[in-house]
């Protein structure tokens, strides 16, 4: 029996090639919709045995997904003494369960685990492929099977159409796509600047307002000085976690105000997402609040994150929400705007963190902290005038923030115009322009 004549490259790749009904758009001439895998091999991972897995760096580093990935190359946290699958250098690795995508290239091997692929090829360099597959994200997302962890399975991605070039387009394009990258993660980096600043500025001016250097002029033109500033503790001038208020001879089905903690946001410390339930399902095992209480969150990671608000308008005068709040009652010498400001503030948040107790996970700042707490504080009338500087300020910083991340989000825009010009071979200066212009990036 003859044996099998062994197809050419070229051969092989006229097999490969997508049926016109099937092809996502029309290519440039030259340019063919081919099948994945026949211009890479396709490496899907395996999970190394769990009681092989180590700290050990000595051993081969593991990639199990989405966490060990870094913004162009693998950062892995573990190593395993038996790989199963392995990648090797220039190899591109490719998230396939729960995250899809994020591309990263290997430089070394790894021992692929069951969250990724390895994507390798002679017909096409890492860079063009991690280009590739970020612009190509949505196929693995549209393809992804599975209800608790979506994943992507080998023969979908095998099957994936892909724009095949000429090796030398194939150079041009990622030039052209770092050319314009360059200049954009520029603008990135400076935005990004704009915004760690915004931090240190309002680390600056709380420190200001607490020590009275925010008020100076204020005290001058009302003839007082940093005598009139009183040292105390919180628990002389406010209640923490003050008595549940008397709902006895209340309807059990009286609607009220629940406030859960993914109610707070930790950026706005602000209350954003109120529930209304009936009292009779929150009487007992919530924490009780009253309007213009400061709510503060005890818990990791919660308090960290800055989750706090005061409570404002509630249903039929009567709140509750979780017992990992502490509710911060000010008596007539603190002002509840002026205490919301101080537990924002991220050194007082610093101080909580560094006295938490319980196990990891579920370490809470403990009452005597928030108790004890040292204060130097003002007349309630400065109190007020710090607020008014620093309400006006957060104002501001607030704009600028929106700012910077609506910019942030142009750039996103913008690389992802450039992306789809570049796999629709239309990324010369005249072509971009006008598919740019399509675009609301202005």
């Amino acid at each position: 029996m003859a044996k099998k004549k062994e197809l050419t490259p070229e051969e092989k790749l006229q097999q490969a090639i997508v049926p016109k009904e099937e092809q996502p758009y029309p290519l440039p001439e030259g340019w063919r919709w081919v099948r994945l895998e026949s211009i890479c091999e396709v490496i899907m991972g395996q999970s190394p045995n769990g009681v092989e897995t180590t700290d050990d760096s000595s051993y081969i580093p593991l990639i199990g997904g989405a966490a060990d990935m870094g913004e162009l190359y693998l950062q892995p946290h573990q190593y395993t003494k038996k790989p199963t699958k392995i990648s090797k250098a220039d190899d591109l690795i490719l998230c396939i369960r729960a995250t899809l995508g994020r591309p990263n290239f290997a430089d070394g091997e790894y021992c692929l685990g069951r969250g990724v692929a390895a994507i390798r090829s002679n017909l096409c360099s890492k860079e063009f492929l991690r280009y590739m597959f970020l612009n190509f994200e949505q196929y693995l997302y549209d393809n992804a099977t599975g209800s608790t962890f979506l994943s992507i399975g080998s023969s979908a991605l095998k099957s994936m159409p892909v724009p095949f070039p000429s090796q030398t387009e194939q150079i041009q394009i990622v030039e052209k796509i770092n050319s314009y990258y360059q200049r954009l993660d520029e603008a990135s980096k400076l935005i990004q600047h704009v915004l760690n600043l915004s931090e240190k500025r309002k680390a600056a001016i709380l420190h200001k307002a607490f020590t009275g250097e925010l008020t100076t002029q204020w005290r001058r033109e009302h003839s007082v000085g940093m005598e009139s500033w009183e040292k105390t503790i919180l628990k002389n001038v406010c209640k923490v976690n003050p008595k549940k208020i008397n709902t006895n001879g209340l309807s059990d089905n009286l609607e009220v105000s629940f406030f859960p903690m993914a109610s707070l946001s930790e950026t706005s410390g602000e209350i954003t997402k109120p529930k209304t339930k009936l009292l009779k399902d929150v009487r007992t095992g919530f924490t009780n609040f009253l309007e213009g209480d400061v709510v503060f969150a005890k818990i990791t990671p919660c308090m960290e994150n800055g989750k706090s608000a005061i409570i404002g308008k509630l249903v039929n005068d009567i709140g509750y929400g979780t017992t990992e709040f502490y509710v911060l009652r000010c008596g007539e010498k603190l002002y509840n705007r002026y205490l919301y400001h101080i537990v924002r503030d991220i050194a007082f948040r610093n101080k909580a963190k560094s006295v938490m107790v319980g196990a990891v996970g579920q370490q809470r700042v403990p009452k005597s902290f928030m108790e004890d707490y040292l204060l130097n504080l003002p007349s309630v009338c400065e109190q007020k005038k710090i607020v008014q500087i620093l309400d006006d300020f957060f104002v501001k910083e607030i704009q600028v923030k929106k700012a910077a991340e609506g910019v942030i989000e142009q750039i996103k825009l913008i690389q992802k115009g450039i992306l789809g010009c570049a796999f629709r071979g239309e990324l010369d200066n005249n072509n971009f322009s006008k598919a740019c212009e399509e675009e609301p990036l202005k």
